[in-house]
């Protein structure tokens, strides 16, 4: 049996692993830090153990009859495990409630949000390189997919989903497939009450199973709805800030220093409750102010907003700002109070 888990394993992308990873983490800080009964956890463990297995015997499976649209690495690995063997996950890997959105269907905006991200944005040297060719090649997938398999788009509410979808529906305005978005906010408030998750690279497998197992069924989206839809989107196409969150059911664009003050207080508060105004690890700060936040930004753009306050000398650095794990900050006295 190790040789069969090692080889499933070793099938496993580097995404997909790291997908893994993270969720198995997240259990264990909703171990430590919720009501999670270590029962469940044993039992969620298995089951993803199981499914595990049996999703990477099916990895070549190459006939499907549905299409999942998914947006994050983290969502499409768990996704992947939660489907039946003859239904295909396409994985958008970006992060579109920050950056430049403006002209995505040609090179010349690729090419601009590209180089936003390089720029502002601590990315693996690898994926920024190969990041037009990726985004490209994804979109491709989408526009090829035959026109009798119906597609699954999976959103929740908050900027980054809710845009994506947006461009995808757009992507896909002549085509004919019947189009079904399942959203895992509306989902949750249904099924989970005392739930709430940002985005659904949150949700380990077996509840992105019971999600859909419930919702699969539903009416596809009309023709109207599929038309606002991919409308919306052309507004967003023409707008030329570079973050986006989710307000009263909707896509807003604000200025990149909306989070600021947000920061601030949160460096305030580590400060009072670390008991000193000394240096505090950056990854400790940013992810105080994730973890308090009902927006999904994601934790680079937040580092590079922390970077941007050490430029505007709010908060003073020790160490080399290559990626969150190698410097510390501290706010300068002066922004200590109120």
């Amino acid at each position: 049996m190790i040789h069969k888990i090692k080889k499933n394993v070793e099938q496993l992308s580097e995404r997909e692993a790291k997908s893994l990873l993270l969720q198995h983490f997240l259990r264990v800080q909703m171990l430590e830090e919720t009501s999670y009964p270590e029962e469940q956890f044993l039992k969620d463990m298995k089951k993803e153990y199981h499914d595990l297995l049996q999703s990477a015997s099916n990895s070549k499976q190459t006939n499907y009859n549905t299409i999942h649209i998914v947006f994050g690495d983290s969502a499409a690995g768990s996704l992947k495990i939660a489907l039946p063997r003859d239904e295909k996950v396409i994985r958008f890997s970006d992060l579109f409630s920050i950056g430049p959105v403006n002209q995505l269907h040609n090179e010349e905006g690729l090419k601009q949000r590209k180089k936003w991200l390089f720029l502002h944005i601590n990315m693996d040297e690898q994926r920024t390189f190969n990041y037009i060719e990726e985004f490209q090649k994804t979109v491709e997938d989408i526009k090829n997919i035959p026109t009798n398999i119906p597609i699954y788009i999976w959103t929740a509410n908050n900027a980054h989903e809710q845009t994506a979808a947006r461009f995808i529906l757009h992507i896909l305005k002549e085509k004919k497939n019947d189009i079904r978005l399942i959203n895992i906010s509306t989902a949750f408030q249904k099924l989970w009450p005392n739930i709430i998750p940002v985005h659904t690279g949150e949700l380990a497998a077996e509840k992105l199973k019971i999600i859909y197992e419930t919702y699969k069924n539903e009416q596809p989206l009309t023709k109207q709805l599929r038309n606002m839809l991919a409308d919306e989107w052309e507004k967003l196409d023409e707008t030329t800030e570079v973050l986006r969150i989710w307000e009263d059911d909707q896509i807003k664009c604000v200025s990149e220093s909306h989070f600021d003050a947000f920061i601030i207080e949160k460096a305030r508060y580590l400060h009072k409750e670390l008991g000193t105004n000394d240096f505090m690890k950056s990854a400790r700060l940013i992810g105080e102010v994730l973890g308090h936040s009902d927006q999904y930004v994601g934790d680079v753009f937040f580092e590079y907003r922390v970077r941007q306050l050490i430029l505007e000398g709010i908060f003073e650095i020790e160490g080399v700002p290559k990626a969150m794990r190698f410097y510390s900050v501290k706010l300068k006295a002066g922004y200590l109070c109120h």
